[in-house]
């Protein structure tokens, strides 16, 4: 005999679909969303439009003692007109700390990123890469079911690099992706390295993308929204907040409203 333990017969259905939804899925419904995942992620920045959004970094450094010597440490806030043109990011400083800049985006000192725009995406779930995923967990998340896979890609399959003092290595890579278990896009990827070369002096690298819904000449993209990067090295810590806003379409003469920079 079934009990409902006092639940109405609709909320016990409702409660016992929860219960099944946080199962492990079988083999084969995670060899199919993570295929449909794949070529989201393939078409991703094809299926992207020629735009430009303002993208604001805050940017921290420590002591490579991290917290016995004090905690993360302010440094600048970079405003960056970010230009996205035939599947190409382009960054253009604007504002250092709110005020006009002539500096050069790629002469910066301390740590910069790129990529966010399909870039990991895509090598996480190129078939070149051979990442090898396995489920996690699953959660809400805007109202939608999110299945939580953690995945790793070999050094050896990478094209994952890390730069580092103007030297640049390539390096293996896990992390999870967070993905709509009904449209099969990402809406979060966690990215850390491993088998990090030696002669790059990085003992730690992670990146986070969270994605969002955009509006870019009246049409919704799932586009990043925030991003964040840490990374350790012998002597700094360095660890990036980044927001991306007021997308809109691209053209010669785009402007974006900087406001004040923060």
């Amino acid at each position: 005999m079934i009990r409902s333990f006092g639940l109405m017969p609709c909320a016990a259905l409702a409660w016992c679909a929860a219960l099944a939804w946080g199962q492990r899925p079988s083999d084969a419904d995670s060899a199919a969303l993570l295929e449909k995942s794949r070529q989201k992620a393939l078409d991703y920045s094809q299926s992207l439009p020629d735009f430009v959004c303002a993208e604001i970094i805050q940017r921290y450094a420590a002591s490579a003692w991290g917290v016995k010597l004090g905690p993360w440490i302010y440094t600048d806030t970079l405003t960056v007109k970010l230009s996205y043109s035939q599947r190409t990011e382009g960054h253009k400083l604007e504002l250092i700390d709110g005020k006009p800049t002539d500096r050069k985006f790629e002469d910066l000192g301390g740590e910069t990123s790129s990529g966010e725009f399909g870039g990991i995406l895509r090598t996480v779930f190129d078939p070149a890469s051979q990442a090898a995923f396995d489920w996690d967990s699953s959660k809400k998340m805007r109202n939608r079911r999110i299945a939580v896979y953690q995945y790793a890609v070999r050094e050896a399959r990478s094209p994952y690099y890390v730069r580092h003092q103007n030297t640049t290595g390539i390096v293996g890579f896990h992390g999870t992706v967070e993905i709509d278990s009904e449209t099969g896009e990402v809406w979060r990827l966690v990215a850390m390295a491993y088998d990090i070369p030696q002669y790059l002096d990085v003992q730690f690298f992670s990146s986070t993308v969270e994605y969002a819904l955009a509006s870019v000449a009246g049409r919704n993209y799932l586009l990043p929204g925030r991003s964040e990067t840490e990374m350790h090295s012998t002597e700094t810590w360095a660890r990036n907040k980044m927001e991306f806003r007021n997308y809109r379409k691209f053209s010669a003469d785009s402007t974006i409203d900087f406001g004040a920079g923060k």
